[in-house]
């Protein structure tokens, strides 16, 4: 394993993976605060930071940011989620220095001025209603909303424009002065690089960052429910799933080997039902979203009005098959062959691979070896699908539909269909 841990005084992870033929380095940082750490009355204020915290310093300009970074020929870029918030770089290996110093500085020492405020705030309003009018974007919010109502993992991660419009500096500097704190932070490089480099570059750039992180998480409680939105659109948007599995679970990579023989591919029972013999959708697929603690299993698919009707039948039916009679081997081997597939591909990127290394130590708090992955999805077996598919609909459903609704069955109706099954189950 190339893989090397250090932890600063102040808390912060320094990780490294050396990759020997690489002639690029991907770093970053990645801070274990996101969507989920907000309070109700300031959803959005870590999405609008991530943004300001590139709108300049006082020994650089927004401008400067980017010229610096793109003079060598590398990128800088950002993302929020629902509990992680990344800054990250990819460069040749002569400029590690070059974007770790960028990087440092953008965390530590921007401006937050007012003028810049107000400009970004219009450009991330513009961002939320492009989502808004983006149907099969846009859903998911509804769909998580649904799932988790009034809790953080529920709200959107781009924030409610009424919200975003009234922050102001001391909301968004504030955020970050309480939650990036050095002990939730991973600092992360994978490619050509040294450890022992990166850590002195870490101590030279991030010792004086403060150490204690103030974030408070609370505790999800999936609730599900119905969410029904009638639009003038040529298709229905729906996404029906349950209650998940989050990342720290013993059932996580079963999870993820049903989720991709069900919907991950052209191949899976979805695809092959719904599109192939029924023509009953242009786009479906499966998702297992997890969170550290929590998590959300679903089903998007995009179908016309009138076949709307027919859809979620047979998308319940499937369902109940497969936690009925499980998987076909050959279903279960196809699987765990695309998740081996999609592991060894992905170690082939040094962006992929720091990814990875910085989300297994802020999840796990140490880093995953390949070989420790894909032994446990090799050990997922057909009990472990059945036990899982069971699991799922054990829950209440969500349900989030977006379009032309007129076809699409009542959410009692779509209850009932799941709850006669689970009763037939548990009287055996």
């Amino acid at each position: 394993m190339t893989v090397e841990v250090t932890r600063l005084a102040n808390g912060l992870t320094v990780a490294s993976d050396s990759m020997a033929e690489a002639q690029s380095v991907s770093l970053g940082v990645w801070i274990g605060v996101g969507t989920r750490h907000e309070t109700p009355q300031s959803n959005g204020v870590a999405h609008l930071l991530e943004h300001m915290l590139f709108k300049g310093t006082p020994s650089r300009s927004a401008q400067d940011i980017a010229e610096q970074i793109e003079a060598v020929g590398g990128h800088l870029n950002a993302y929020t989620g629902r509990e992680i918030t990344a800054y990250h770089a990819k460069v040749l290996t002569e400029d590690l220095p070059l974007g770790l110093e960028l990087i440092a500085d953008i965390l530590q020492n921007s401006l937050f001025e007012d003028a810049e405020l107000e400009r970004e705030r219009q450009v991330v309003l513009q961002e939320i209603g492009q989502a808004a009018d983006t149907p099969d974007d846009i859903i998911f919010d509804h769909f998580q909303e649904t799932a988790f109502p009034d809790q953080g993992v529920g709200r959107p991660v781009l924030g409610r424009p009424d919200i975003v419009s009234r922050l102001d500096r001391d909301a968004v500097r504030g955020f970050q002065q309480a939650n990036y704190g050095g002990d939730c932070m991973v600092l992360a490089a994978a490619g050509a690089v040294e450890h022992a480099r990166l850590v002195d570059l870490a101590e030279r750039h991030f010792g004086g960052l403060q150490r204690e992180s103030r974030a408070v998480t609370d505790q999800p409680h999936y609730r599900g429910g119905d969410y029904r939105e009638a639009r003038e659109l040529e298709q229905v948007h729906l996404i029906l799933g349950f209650d998940g599995i989050g990342f720290r679970d013993s059932d996580y990579h079963a999870c993820a080997a049903f989720s991709t023989a069900f919907g991950g591919g052209m191949s899976s029972r979805l695809f092959q039902e719904l599109r192939e013999r029924r023509g009953l959708v242009y786009s479906v697929f499966s998702f297992a979203a997890a969170q550290v603690d929590s998590g959300i299993f679903g089903v998007y698919a995009g179908t016309g009005e009138r076949e709307a009707r027919e859809l979620l039948p047979v998308l319940c039916d499937e369902w109940q098959r497969v936690a009925e009679e499980g998987l076909s081997d050959a279903e279960l081997a196809r699987a765990k062959a695309q998740l081996r597939a999609s592991i060894a591909m992905g170690r082939e990127r040094n962006e992929n691979r720091v990814e990875h290394l910085a989300n297994q130590i802020l999840v796990h708090d140490r880093p995953l070896s390949a070989q420790e992955i894909l032994a446990k999805v090799e050990a997922v077996d057909q009990a472990d699908i059945s036990r899982v598919a069971r699991r799922l609909l054990a829950s209440r459903p969500t349900l989030a539909a977006l379009g032309p609704l007129s076809e699409v069955e009542a959410f009692e109706q779509l209850c009932a269909r799941f709850a006669a099954p689970q009763a037939a189950r548990a009287a055996v």
